[in-house]
């Protein structure tokens, strides 16, 4: 099931205090990127985020669930109606969390 750009659009409005949220549309649901770094994604209308110990921290009764069939657990974000909490989770995330990888180049033989 594919998510509803309605729940993409209140998600980013809800965290549009941060600078630098993006997102990338990916065979029907969205990757989340906080500052160039994947943060999360919305998956069948669903928040989820990496499970990095300051999200672990900060939600420690969160449930772990799949974003789709043969991925790694998420955390689901259920307190998505509570602006500054989404905030700061993402904020409290973000140094956890690896650095883009870089893309490969071609080179032309």
């Amino acid at each position: 099931m594919a998510s509803n750009k309605d729940y993409l659009t209140f998600i980013l409005e809800q965290l549009s205090d941060l600078d630098d949220i993006s997102y990338r549309a990916m065979m029907g649901e969205y990757i989340l990127y906080f500052r160039g770094k994947i943060i999360g994604g919305i998956y069948d209308d669903r928040l989820l985020v990496k499970p990095v110990q300051s999200a672990i921290s900060l939600m420690p009764t969160a449930t772990y669930e799949l974003p789709y069939e043969g991925a790694k657990e998420m955390l689901l974000v259920e307190d998505i109606d509570n602006r500054e909490f989404l905030c700061n989770l993402f904020l409290s995330m973000y140094e956890e969390l690896p650095a883009p990888k870089k893309k490969r180049t071609t080179s032309k033989k």
